[in-house]
């Protein structure tokens, strides 16, 4: 999956642009308001977006002209920004191709497909609109300009995500990767002068010069580009394909597995007449759940208040120490959190970490790990291997730290001391098992 970042020139302008895979066709993706050629595909989400992709197609993306590793610019045109389109697919040795863009990425979309015909095989675009000031969308210029004001004094902070995901606001690591991209992707003055263009851009009249094969894709519950904008450009464009998809998050990182699925088999089918589906990685990794000893006694006896400070808190603490150790944040449910790590040793001082960094908030937790084979397929892991490691969990005492068998051989040399714990029955797990209480780490 590693693309080398290059640069094509575009008149005076470097536009930097990756490939992916070498698919049969090929697939340009054009994104929305925001990118960045390499931060932008770290997060596991768009990496997974990229798997499933390079399945079928290779896969070009790039850096909008005066954002992310492109070069810095002023004020821009529509029809400079279709020029990159067009630099960036000379450069990658790319004769015609799937045109895909999201939210803002539409209208670029529209009027590169419009333009040049023969260089689009198929047109795919997901939740996007013609024009954001006429109907049937009408935001009015004194809405949007409260907007950007409030863009400007708060850019970096996340502060696109309570609108264009609302599901992920409260969401503390994506909301910090989400700053991050926002000031990777451009200055707050770049983003407002991109923004103020944007409310002016209107390509309703382009609409019906749309020849390529045409799939739309809109959530019908967008809270940011309301469903009626994509149903007018499916009743606009001759022969589109529409298909609305459930759900509210305008952001395509913020889409749930199951929509995400959706979305993916669809732009499949459409590009090469079937879809295939998901295939599930099977990788090592340790698993690791962890969560508060007597919860609910403890929110009972102090109120939710102050119960949600105390969580947020926990959280917090164990977020900072899976960053630390390279782990990674799979799923948080009530006060039990759960991630996965590529070795089980970080596993296992990430844990005790979580343990001691929590102690001074007045919790204490318990820990099960266990290192077995997983299913991975997108953000979703699966497998036995996470059943045992949350039963070990279950069946660890407050304040311990309890690896299986599997961890404990495997951090042979490490340092790590555990004192064992017998042989337990794991409630759905068949078989015995045999814990192994951590020392020191």
């Amino acid at each position: 999956m590693v693309g080398e970042v290059r640069y094509a020139r575009s008149g005076d302008v470097h536009i930097a642009y990756r490939v992916f895979g070498e698919g049969p066709r090929d697939l340009v993706l054009i994104p929305g308001t925001l990118s960045h050629a390499e931060l932008y595909w770290e997060l596991p989400i768009n990496q997974y977006l990229l798997k499933r992709f390079t399945s079928f197609a290779r896969v070009i993306v790039f850096d909008k002209r005066g954002q992310g590793l492109s070069d810095r610019v002023g004020e821009q045109t529509l029809e400079e920004r279709i020029g990159d389109v067009r630099a960036v697919m000379d450069a990658a040795g790319s004769a015609h191709a799937t045109i895909f863009g999201w939210s803002e990425g539409g209208s670029m979309s529209l009027m590169f497909s419009a333009t040049y015909p023969e260089r689009t095989s198929t047109l795919v675009l997901c939740g996007s609109f013609a024009s954001m000031a006429a109907e049937p969308w009408a935001v009015s210029r004194a809405q949007w300009d409260k907007f950007i004001g409030l863009v400007e004094t708060r850019w970096g902070q996340g502060v696109l995500v309570p609108f264009n995901a609302p599901s992920r606001r409260d969401d503390q690591a994506f909301m910090q990767w989400f700053g991050r991209l926002e000031r990777a992707s451009a200055s707050p003055g770049a983003i407002l002068t991109l923004m103020r263009a944007n409310y002016d851009i209107d390509v309703r009249h382009v609409l019906p010069a749309i020849q390529a094969p045409t799939l739309i894709l809109h959530r019908v519950g967008d809270k940011t580009v309301p469903v009626e904008a994509g149903r007018y450009l499916a009743q606009n464009i001759r022969g589109a394909k529409y298909v609305e998809l459930p759900g509210d998050d305008h952001l395509l990182q913020a889409y749930d597995q199951t929509t995400l699925e959706l979305l993916i088999d669809e732009i499949e089918e459409f590009i090469t007449g079937s879809r295939s589906g998901p295939e599930p990685d099977r990788v090592l990794v340790t698993v690791m759940f962890t969560d508060i000893v007597s919860s609910t006694e403890r929110a009972a006896a102090i109120g939710d208040r102050r119960w949600r400070e105390l969580l947020e808190g926990y959280l917090a603490a164990a977020r900072r120490q899976l960053e630390r150790l390279r782990g990674r944040e799979i799923d948080v449910a009530g006060d039990g959190l759960f991630a996965i790590f590529d070795g089980p040793a970080r596993a296992v001082r990430c844990a005790c970490a979580i343990r001691d960094a929590v102690r001074q908030l007045g919790l204490e937790i318990r820990a099960g790990l266990h290192t077995g084979e997983c299913e991975m397929a997108g953000s979703k892991v699966s497998g036995i291997a996470v059943h045992t490691g949350a039963r070990i969990s279950a069946a660890a005492q407050p304040q311990e730290v309890l690896p299986s068998g599997t961890v404990r051989d495997l951090d042979a040399g490490s340092g790590i001391r555990f004192d064992d714990r017998g042989s337990h029955v794991l409630k759905g797990v068949p078989g015995d098992w045999r814990l192994f209480a951590v020392t020191s780490a």
